[in-house]
């Protein structure tokens, strides 16, 4: 039997993210002949920020998730959560290049501040209902 499959396919599928907002803050750095920093491109500056907002929340999520799953089992609840995420995430870092695709950025900040809010609800409802 396999144990956390939730937290085992969003932890891949946030690792496959990560590899793709990276690839992304290459080419920017490639395109505008950056090796260290930002140098002052706004471009670079975009991509950067959408992998460094990936990796501030995804581990957050990635702990609930697994903690959930741990002490409550499988359920779609977190799959859809989970599933949330990472396409908000995905939006989140087409979003941040602006353009046509800008409002992306809007949509996967708000689906992540909401998959933790969520994710953070239940966790401590789930601590303190057993609790009482």
């Amino acid at each position: 039997m396999l144990s956390l499959p939730v937290t085992l396919t969003i932890a891949a599928g946030a690792a496959l993210v990560n590899i793709w907002l990276m690839i992304r803050c290459g080419q920017a750095r490639t395109k505008e002949s950056v090796s260290i920093g930002d140098g002052g491109s706004e471009f670079v500056i975009r991509r950067m920020r959408a992998h460094a907002n990936f990796v501030e929340s995804a581990p957050f999520v990635l702990v609930l998730i697994a903690a959930l799953e741990a002490t409550g089992g499988t359920n779609n609840w977190l799959w859809g959560l989970g599933i949330v995420y990472i396409v908000g995430r995905l939006a989140h870092g087409l979003g941040m290049d602006g353009g046509a695709l800008g409002k992306g950025r809007m949509v996967g900040t708000l689906t992540s501040m909401l998959t933790l809010l969520g994710l953070a609800g239940w966790a401590l409802a789930r601590v303190y209902t057993a609790v009482l």
